[in-house]
């Protein structure tokens, strides 16, 4: 079955800035996908990869001056993509996806939801609570005791003073009003309109600043589309080995110690030639290191900068750490997911990461389409917190949507090839358009093993 664009597409293109009249080019393929029984998790996940597919394909024919070309979704192609941590193999093993001590837990008043899954993380949030580091089954013991003796805002509120990550899970409420895209521009600079190129982004220079999924998406996304994208992580920071293995195609990956006057020089020598810069760290994180998005532009004008953070720029959580299962329990997802007992559940998969990823990806293609007539330097914001306020709230549901499960069968939708880190399954990239790539040009290597100069 083919249809065309529905008006969560339509909303997400006109956020990120685009000309109406190109919806037209867009057409999903297949039967449903992700299961929506409760929230439009389907309707959100098929319109973020649409808008990234058509941002893809009109920078391409800005490039070639030519027609747009079409866009052709495929549901499950979208479905498998946006649980792509759970098809990763690697030497036939699955990927860890949350660490043990990460997770929902009752409180004194109702539940609270950990993040544990980084060592620094995990010994804050035992710390805080008076208890010694590890993760086997005796501190999975110890950590439900002492949370079930604290209210959940106590525990929130002891542990975000601490550097660790509880949030109690919350009632949905109304809007919060983050926007779904923001988009400044910065500073002047001349145009740059792009030669014609096989992919859209050939030419183009990423510094992906990012962790986890929702940034390392978009940075994969764009090397989907030709960009050289260079990942750089704090030496004493180290990724998951298996998160880097899925959201590592494509890409370079390398480490700087940005406060280090050696490695600072590397990176601004970078900077001298990058035309994207991605940062996943929360608002003014990074600014002590000069790396403010007006700083960034006044040494690079024209750079495109996309601040990706958790909780929005706005608010009383603006200053805080946060990652998808934390928003869905902090906005009333994981409440409105709940099961027949009244625990708390999910989204069915981390569809705040992985639609704000391609959300992400889809402004810095617009940008760069954008610079191109009209110059100057662009900054992007997005966060978890905007892409859950338009799933709870922006979002209507057809009205024959809702109920189907994902696909039966991923089988066409994943692929395997070999790597210096082993042999990988791994889900193919839903975003795309006729004509373009179908894969990565290449797999990921080991994590931060690559050095820091451009392809």
């Amino acid at each position: 079955m083919t249809t065309g664009p529905d008006s969560a597409t339509a909303h997400a293109w006109t956020a990120l800035g685009g000309d109406e009249a190109l919806l037209e080019r867009v057409a999903f393929h297949g039967p449903p996908g992700l299961p929506d029984d409760r929230l439009p998790v389907r309707e959100l996940a098929r319109a973020t990869v649409a808008a990234c597919s058509l941002a893809a394909a009109e920078l391409t024919a800005a490039r070639g001056g030519r027609a747009v070309p079409g866009v052709r979704v495929d549901e499950g192609a979208v479905a498998t993509a946006f649980v792509s941590e759970r098809h990763l193999r690697i030497d036939g093993r699955p990927a860890t996806t949350f660490a043990p001590l990460s997770g929902f837990w009752r409180s004194a008043d109702g539940w609270v939801r950990t993040h544990a899954n980084y060592p620094h993380h995990r010994a804050r949030l035992l710390a805080t609570l008076g208890l010694p580091d590890g993760e086997d089954e005796a501190a999975v013991r110890k950590l439900a005791a002492a949370l079930r003796e604290l209210p959940g805002e106590q525990a929130q509120e002891r542990a975000y003073a601490a550097g660790a990550l509880v949030v109690a899970v919350a009632a949905p409420g109304p809007p919060a009003g983050h926007p779904l895209v923001g988009t400044v521009r910065v500073g002047e600079a001349a145009a740059r309109p792009l030669a014609d190129a096989p992919l859209p982004c050939t030419g183009i220079r990423v510094l992906d600043l990012t962790r986890v999924i929702a940034g390392p998406v978009a940075a994969r996304t764009l090397a989907l589309f030709g960009a050289d994208v260079l990942r750089i992580d704090p030496p004493h920071l180290p990724e998951s080995a298996d998160a880097h293995a899925d959201t590592g195609f494509g890409k370079r990956s390398t480490r700087l110690d940005l406060a280090a006057p050696a490695d600072r020089a590397v990176f601004e020598d970078l900077l001298g030639t990058a035309d994207v810069v991605l940062t996943g760290y929360r608002p003014g994180a990074l600014d002590r290191l000069g790396l403010a998005p007006e700083a960034l532009s006044e040494r690079r004008p024209g750079l495109v900068v996309g601040q990706l953070d958790a909780w929005g720029r706005s608010g009383p959580w603006a200053g805080r750490r946060g990652f998808d299962s934390l928003v869905q329990a902090g906005t009333g997802i994981a409440a409105i997911e709940a099961g027949p007992d009244g625990s708390p559940g999910v989204l069915p998969a981390q569809a705040l990461d992985h639609g704000t990823g391609y959300l992400l990806a889809a402004a810095v293609l617009r940008a760069l389409t954008d610079r191109g007539a009209s110059g100057g330097g662009r900054l992007l914001r997005l966060s978890l917190a905007g892409t859950a306020d338009w799933l709870l709230h922006g979002i209507r549901r057809p009205a024959a949507a809702g109920g189907a499960a994902g696909p039966a069968d991923p089988d066409p939708w994943l692929a395997e090839r070999d790597s210096a880190i082993g042999r990988l399954r791994y889900a193919l990239p839903p975003a795309g358009y006729e004509g373009g790539p179908a894969d990565w040009s290449r797999p990921p290597g080991p994590w931060g093993t690559d050095a820091p100069v451009w392809a």
